[in-house]
C-alpha cells in the first residue's frame, strides 16, 4: 500500500471519472488537504467509494476510455477531459497525491489481470499446483450442457439448455431421452438442472428445473419451475409440476435454477430475481424470486420452514436477499447447504445458506451497475449476512461441487466452481468451512457451465456454446 496525503472527497471522485462517460462534475477546485489516512486505499474507500463502488476492482473492471497505464492515469488526472466533465487536477493536487491514485488503481488492475489468459488450451493436459489432469471427452455436439446428473447403472443423463435430455452410456453412446418438460429458450431461459431422487434405484423419480411460460392477454409470462417425472429407459413418465417461482414475469433472465437434495431428503431449488431489484423485489417474501426454496420431494412444504404460517409469504422460502443463484451444493461432511450467485459487476457470492437468513441483495453488494453506476453504496448492513468468499471481478459462477473420493487427494474436500465469464475451473481450498485459497484450473477451456462429481469417483465438466462434457482423469507425474 502506498502512504499519502488524503485528498478531498469531491476530488477523488472526479479524477476517478475520468476513465468513464458520466454527467458533467462541479467545475470548483479543491485543494488537497492533510493526511487523514495513512493509505491511498483509505482514500478510495472513503472519498471514492460512494461513486464507484467500495473496491477499486469494482472501478477498474471496466472500459477505459483514455487508457490504462500509469503515464495514461496521470495524464487523465493532471489535465483532465473537460468536455466530459473532467476538470483538470495538476494544479490542486500534488504530484504525491496524482501518483498515489494512480498506483493504487493500478494495483487494482493488476488483481484484475490474473484472469487474462493468453491463448487457448493446445493439448487435453492441464498441471495445476498439486494435481496433472487429463480430459476425456464424454458427449459432444451439445449447446449447453447446464446439467448433469449420475444414474446407478453407470449411465449419466444431460440436460441442454435448448430443451434436448440426453442418456450418455458407458461407452459414450448419447440417446435422446424424451418426455421431458416445455421450455421457454430464450434468453438464458431453457432446461437447465437435473437432480436424482435420493432413492431413484428404488422410484426411478427424476427431476427437472427449467423456465415455464404462459401467455396472459396477448403477452409471454415465464418463470422457474420444477417437474417430476419417472424415467423409464429412454422415457419420461408421471410427469408433475411440484414447484413454481410465482410471480410469471416478462423478462427473460436471472432463472436461478439449481437443484439439490439434502440429507433429509429435502430438496433445495434456487431462483433468480429476474432482474426485478426495483423496487426490493428480493426482499420480500411475498415472492418466491432471489430466493432459495426448500420442498419435500412431492412439492409439498416441510412443517419448519420459517414462513410457513406467516400470512401472505411464500412458504417454500428457506433464505432470501439473493441475486442469481446458480450454484447449489451439499457439503459431504457437515451436510450444510452452500450457493453461489452471480452479482452484477462485480461481488459474485459464495454462501453458506441458512434458514430464515437475509443475504442482502440488492440492498447491499460488493458490485456495481453494468453502465459503471453504482447499485447502493453498502457492502454491509444489520441483519443481513456477509458472503464467505465474493468474487471481483465478476467470474460469472454456475455450477459447483465438493471434491470426494480419493481420485484428486489434493483437492479433496475442496470446492469447485465453473467460471462462465474467464471460462475456468475455480478451486476454493476449504479449510474449518473457509476459503483460505483459489487456483484456477484449466485455463480457457471455454463457458464452463456445471461440475460435478460422477458415481464412478471422477470429476466431470460441461461447458457451452459449442457444448462437451469432459471427464478429469488424473495423470501421475
Amino acid at each position: 500500500m502506498f502512504k499519502y496525503a488524503a485528498i478531498s472527497s469531491v476530488a477523488a471522485t472526479v479524477i476517478l471519472a475520468s476513465q468513464l462517460t458520466h454527467q458533467p462534475q462541479p467545475t470548483t477546485e479543491y485543494v488537497a488537504t492533510p493526511a487523514a489516512f495513512e493509505t491511498a486505499a483509505n482514500n478510495y474507500k472513503n472519498f471514492c467509494s460512494g461513486c464507484h463502488g467500495e473496491k477499486v476492482e469494482m472501478f477498474v473492471d471496466r472500459q477505459w476510455k483514455h487508457g490504462k497505464t500509469k503515464d495514461d492515469l496521470i495524464k487523465s488526472i493532471t489535465n483532465g477531459y473537460p468536455d466530459n466533465g473532467m476538470p483538470a487536477w495538476g494544479k490542486s493536487l500534488k504530484k504525491e497525491d496524482i501518483d498515489a491514485l494512480s498506483d493504487y488503481i493500478l494495483e487494482g488492475l493488476d488483481k484484475a489481470s490474473k484472469y487474462s489468459f493468453a491463448s487457448k488450451p493446445k493439448s487435453n493436459i492441464f498441471t495445476s499446483e498439486d494435481m496433472t489432469v487429463k480430459l476425456d471427452t464424454i458427449a459432444s455436439g451439445l449447446s449447453s450442457a447446464w446439467g448433469m446428473t449420475f444414474l446407478p447403472d453407470g449411465d449419466m443423463l444431460i440436460t441442454d439448455r435448448n430443451g434436448s435430455i440426453y442418456r450418455v452410456d458407458r461407452n459414450k453412446q448419447k440417446e435422446k431421452v424424451t418426455g421431458g418438460p416445455e421450455v421457454l429458450a430464450e434468453g438464458q431461459g431453457g432446461l437447465l438442472d437435473v437432480e436424482l431422487h435420493p432413492k431413484f434405484a428404488q422410484n426411478q423419480l427424476i427431476y427437472f428445473s427449467y423456465s415455464a411460460f404462459k401467455t396472459v392477454d396477448g403477452t409471454k409470462l415465464s418463470t422457474t419451475a420444477v417437474m417430476r417425472a419417472r424415467l423409464m429407459g429412454n422415457l419420461l413418465t408421471d410427469q408433475k409440476v411440484i414447484f413454481e417461482a410465482l410471480p410469471y414475469l416478462k423478462t427473460r433472465h436471472h432463472y436461478g435454477s439449481r437443484l439439490e437434495f439434502d440429507r433429509n431428503g429435502f430438496l433445495f431449488v434456487s431462483v433468480g430475481d429476474r432482474g426485478q431489484h426495483q423496487p426490493l423485489f428480493p426482499q420480500s417474501v411475498e415472492n418466491a424470486c432471489g430466493k432459495i426454496h426448500r420442498i419435500n420431494d412431492d412439492g409439498s412444504i416441510p412443517a419448519d420452514n420459517p414462513y410457513v404460517k406467516q400470512d401472505k409469504a411464500i412458504a417454500s422460502i428457506y433464505s432470501f436477499g439473493h441475486r442469481n443463484p446458480q450454484g447449489l451444493a451439499m457439503h459431504p461432511t457437515t451436510g450444510e447447504m452452500w450457493e453461489h450467485e452471480h452479482g452484477p459487476r462485480g461481488g459474485d457470492e459464495l454462501n453458506l445458506i441458512r434458514k430464515n437468513v437475509n443475504y442482502g441483495w440488492p440492498a447491499i453488494s460488493y458490485g456495481i451497475n453494468y453502465d459503471g453506476t453504482v447499485l447502493t453504496p453498502l457492502t454491509a448492513k444489520e441483519g443481513m449476512e456477509q458472503p464467505n468468499l465474493y468474487w471481483i471481478p465478476s467470474i460469472g459462477p454456475s455450477g459447483m461441487v465438493f471434491v470426494t473420493g480419493d481420485k484428486y487427494p489434493a483437492w479433496k474436500g475442496d470446492l469447485l466452481v465453473g467460471s462462465l465469464r474467464f471460462k475456468y475451473l475455480n478451486r476454493c481450498k476449504m479449510e474449518n468451512g473457509k476459503v483460505v485459497k483459489e487456483e484456477i484450473l484449466l485455463e480457457n477451456l471455454g463457458r464452463l457451465r456445471n461440475v460435478q462429481m460422477g458415481r464412478d469417483g471422477y470429476i466431470y465438466v460441461g461447458v457451452e456454446d459449442p457444448g462437451f462434457v469432459f471427464r478429469l482423469v488424473p495423470v501421475k507425474k
